[in-house]
């Protein structure tokens, strides 16, 4: 028999070995995508927060004659080139996903688009970053790098719904039904989150905190964008507040609840680091941990809004 008749045999019998309902392994993976992409975050801020933007000068390779970070670099090609190793982890993370879902593609399309969009956003986050490099950390496209990122943990905090259950056409358990308001409002938080997001980003363009002593600035102001990028954050911190106020008075239980109580705790958090940074000189290990909270907002936004969306309304 020859190798290629030999083909459809192999890939059969590898195919009968995949899940054919979504289990522990698939929940795992989506847990792991999520944390992969909210790391990814954090260490791509450690790259700006250190002056490392520029640690690999070139891209795709990091130095003229080097894949890799060489000893003379130090600590700064170290740090660069640690950021750019973790797409490759995530990359691993969303193929084998496909390859768990790959049984499921046509009953769970709904995941299997997910994890093929947090696959695909790799080389395309890739490619950003390489002009980022090239464009010697132009803040406008350092932003862009962020913002999809941002997005990518959106796309993960609904993958880890889905697989879990928790909201989709596939739903493990009915939610207890919410008051009418609550859908919109928590659309709206979650679009206040993603407003004061882009905002941050303009905030952090104009900032001292460029990634390298020379990449140029936005040229705004400061000050002003701070105070701009407060405002969609007290909506979020205000629309939130009135959701849990619905929550306690309706004494509604289960997940809802849970993620209206998260939501409330990250949002507390991070105007507390907001509020401190700004009137210290935004330090450099507040800021990380401002972007850090930004992700885990995004995602318990995303999380309350997704649980909202499915749950009936009374």
């Amino acid at each position: 028999m020859s190798t290629a008749s030999r083909l459809p045999q192999l890939a059969r019998k590898v195919t009968s070995r995949l899940p054919t309902t979504v289990n522990s392994a698939v929940r795992r993976l989506s847990i792991l995508s999520l944390a992969g992409q909210i790391t990814l975050i954090v260490t791509g801020g450690a790259v700006r927060l250190t002056s490392s933007g520029l640690g690999c000068p070139t891209w795709p390779r990091c130095t003229e004659t080097s894949l890799v970070n060489t000893p003379e670099m130090g600590i700064h090609g170290f740090i660069e080139f640690g950021n750019r190793l973790l797409t490759f982890v995530l990359a691993a993370i969303a193929a084998l996903m496909l390859v768990y879902l790959w049984n499921l593609r046509k009953e769970r399309k709904d995941m299997f688009f997910l994890a093929l969009g947090l696959l695909a956003s790799i080389p395309a986050q890739a490619v950003i970053g390489g002009i980022t490099v090239w464009t010697n950390l132009n803040p406008w496209v350092v932003g862009m790098h962020f913002l999809v990122s941002m997005a990518l943990v959106v796309f993960a905090t609904l993958l880890v719904n889905r697989a879990h259950g928790r909201t989709g056409r596939f739903m493990a358990t009915a939610h207890p039904a919410l008051p009418g308001v609550l859908r919109p409002l928590m659309t709206a938080v979650a679009a206040s989150a993603a407003a004061a997001v882009v905002l941050g980003v303009v905030v952090t363009g104009s900032g001292p905190h460029a990634g390298d002593a020379d990449a140029p600035r936005n040229g705004l102001d400061w000050d002003f964008v701070s105070h701009l990028h407060a405002v969609p954050a007290y909506l979020v911190t205000a629309g939130t507040l009135f959701a849990l106020y619905v929550v306690l008075r309706n004494r509604i239980s289960g997940p809802f609840r849970t993620a209206v109580l998260l939501l409330m705790g990250i949002t507390l958090l991070q105007g507390v680091i907001g509020f401190t940074q700004y009137y210290n000189g935004v330090p450099a290990l507040l800021v990380g941990a401002h972007m850090l909270a930004a992700a885990l907002l995004m995602s318990a936004a995303t999380n309350a809004a997704d649980l909202a969306r499915y749950s009936p309304a009374k």
